[in-house]
């Protein structure tokens, strides 16, 4: 500054103390401070320039990054106004010039700004018509085929991820967010009516099995009085129950127990009076095998007759001694049952011999046989006579032949 410091490049203070700046080729005045120096009253509007030349700084370095709003054409068309004839000293023709390389490249930015905000938008939509779909598909599923517990989780999954994609995500077009929130809504309200008739059928149906199970508890606790006696009756109930149908899985497993429960009863009379029956039978069972052991030498017996003696008394004392335990009455029976075929095999072997007919028909073959014998005997001393080899060898091979017929027809 000179002239006693009221005067620098860009402006200059006159005696009255106004402040005057150089705009270009021209001076015009920007205000007066009466009350300071030349130099407050310079560095005054000094200052109001550097305030201007930080707003240009600033508003060029968030151009540069890419963070300045989408107001950013306005900031400039502001700056643009403040600098036509600003109350400021210092190089405003070179602000200008900053602030005019702004507008353009402040268009540039605004067009990519719209283009990322549109593409944001897209992405949006994309987002919650996703969200609407899968709503749509869960609402659409075949009741069978519907996992309730599941689909309702699935729901309220999607409710929250629309409720965030409202409040963080980009504003998209209402006509379009009310559309899409239509079809959501519908969605989840056709699955909740559905979930509803779902479970008020389902608590339909468990009353109405709980009913008919509980008749049938009933009727299986009646069965207790006649104790064995009752069992087949409740295996007939046993048959409705499974007709019955079933109920929720808890009330289904307090009913069983209540209806087993009446069932062991029966089986456990039947079990004591098997145990009772089983000491019974345990006497029984060693007279059997005692009486087995006698009948043991009855499968060296070779006389039919005295076998069936031997064995017919066994039979007799046998059906005396009475039942035997189930479990020992296989091997028991078993063991009387060869003793009976080793006798039955000996009266047919008899028969065989002994009956007429039979008889008859073997004492004629034998003769047969005998005199064919002699015939071929003598046949073989004449061809050996006239040694004839190939007739003697024809009739020796028949004699072997008819010598075996022979023996087996015994004694």
């Amino acid at each position: 500054m000179s002239e006693a410091s009221n005067e620098t490049s860009w402006g200059r203070v006159d005696d009255d103390r106004t402040v005057y700046v150089r705009d270009g080729e021209s001076e015009r005045v920007v205000g007066s401070f009466p009350d300071g120096t030349p130099e407050e009253a310079l560095a005054y509007f000094t200052r109001k320039y550097a305030d201007l030349a930080g707003q240009v700084t600033l508003l060029e370095a968030r151009i540069a990054r890419g963070t300045a709003e989408s107001s950013v054409a306005d900031a400039v068309s502001k700056l643009r106004e403040q600098l036509v004839e600003p109350a400021a000293v210092g190089d405003l023709a070179a602000l200008r010039a900053r602030v005019d390389k702004l507008g353009g490249r402040a268009a540039e930015l605004t067009e990519k700004q719209q283009a990322e905000r549109e593409a944001a938008r897209q992405e949006a939509i994309a987002k919650r018509e996703a969200v609407v779909a899968e709503a749509e598909r869960l609402a659409a599923q075949p009741e069978a085929s519907i996992r309730w517990k599941d689909t309702s989780l699935a729901f309220e999954q999607l409710f929250t991820d629309w409720q965030t994609a409202q409040r963080e995500g980009p504003q998209i077009p209402k006509s379009q967010a009310d559309a899409m929130w239509k079809r959501f809504r519908s969605a989840r309200q056709s699955f909740d009516s559905a979930r509803r008739a779902h479970f008020a059928q389902m608590d339909a149906n468990n009353k109405e099995v709980k009913h008919r199970k509980e008749r049938i508890i009933a009727a299986a606790e009646a069965l207790a009085p006649k104790g064995v006696d009752g069992i087949p009756a409740y295996r007939a109930l046993l048959d409705d129950w499974k007709a019955a149908g079933r109920a929720s899985r808890k009330v289904d497993d307090q009913l069983w127990a209540r209806f087993k429960a009446a069932g062991d009863v029966l089986y456990e009379a039947k079990a004591a009076e098997a145990a009772q029956t089983n000491e019974e039978y345990a006497a029984n069972l060693a007279g059997k095998q005692e009486l087995l052991d006698e009948a043991q030498p009855i499968l060296e017996e070779t006389d039919h007759a005295k076998a069936r003696k031997l064995i017919t008394a066994i039979q007799l004392r046998w059906d005396e001694i009475g039942r035997v335990p189930r479990e020992a009455l296989r091997e028991v029976e078993g063991r009387l049952r060869k003793i009976e075929d080793h006798v039955k095999s000996l009266e047919e072997e008899h028969w065989r011999r002994t009956n007429p007919e039979t008889k008859a028909r073997s004492e004629g073959l034998r003769g047969q046989l005998e005199e064919s014998i002699e015939e071929l005997t003598a046949e073989i001393a004449a061809a050996e006579a006239a040694g004839d080899a190939k007739t003697r060898a024809a009739a020796e091979e028949k004699l072997t032949t008819q010598r075996s017929w022979l023996a087996a027809l015994g004694d």
